[in-house]
């Protein structure tokens, strides 16, 4: 699995989900925000890291019994012992949160090893819990405690479909208030470039409109002195910064 760089992941954390999906439909991705899955609690740092996988299937009773909890190659298990530093667990649920996909205790054990995050389009038992640990966490709704019988872990670190997007290990998985977006892994460092470029110029948009400038010609930028405006502004900001 290729590595982020730290470069591209500091970028990638000052970037939001709705510019990364405005840069991914330009180049055709249409369908890469995870659907239905959100913050468990809003205003924590932006998650950014690498896809480590694990995908449920329906349960079946007779190799779901509740002791199947006890081995040690239980794929769930593995999957919070085994989640790379830095990674983020996205859980293939089948989008029903009915049964957990985790509780308080393991999410805590892949916190304590580094984990950047964790997103299931299920739900989460404990809940609450969740929402007050230092790790990003993202799911559809809270599950009920003891449905353990709906679905059964089954693979790890394999190409899963979450909320209805496609997500293959080592992708790039960046989540904040407004949800989750899959970045394909290749296209990471070049999302990273140009939407720190876009964030700049919509950062520019905003003190604009807030001084009363229309956004006909300004947002999308098809008024060439909206450029000029844009690169005169940039001129000023990097004069601040240089004599901070």
């Amino acid at each position: 699995m290729k590595v982020l760089k730290n470069e591209t992941r500091q970028k990638l954390k000052k970037i939001s989900t709705p510019t990364i999906a405005t840069y991914l439909y330009k180049i055709g991705l249409k369908n890469q925000f995870i659907q239905n899955v959100f913050p468990l609690k809003k205003g924590k740092p932006t998650m950014v890291g690498e896809a480590f996988t694990l995908r449920y299937i329906p349960a079946r009773e007779d190799l779901n019994p509740i002791e199947v909890f006890r081995s040690p190659n239980h794929p769930q298990r593995v999957a919070i012992e085994t989640c790379p530093k830095g990674s983020v667990l996205v859980i293939d649920s089948r989008k029903n949160a009915r049964a957990a996909s985790a509780g308080d205790i393991l999410v805590t054990r892949l916190m304590v090893r580094g984990g950047a995050g964790i997103v299931t389009d299920g739900g989460f038992r404990d809940s609450a819990n969740i929402a007050h640990l230092d790790i990003p966490s993202f799911h559809q709704k809270p599950s009920a405690p003891t449905n353990l019988t709906l679905h059964q872990a089954i693979d790890i670190n394999v190409p899963i479909g979450c909320g209805d997007v496609a997500v293959f290990p080592g992708d790039i998985i960046l989540g904040d208030d407004d949800g989750v977006m899959v970045i394909p892994a290749h296209l990471a460092e070049e999302v990273a470039d140009e939407c720190t470029k876009m964030t700049l110029y919509e950062d520019f948009v905003s003190e604009q409109v807030l001084k009363g400038k229309p956004i006909i010609g300004l947002y999308p930028p098809t008024n060439e002195n909206a450029l000029n405006d844009f690169e005169a502004w940039k001129s000023k900001i990097d004069s601040k910064n240089r004599f901070k």
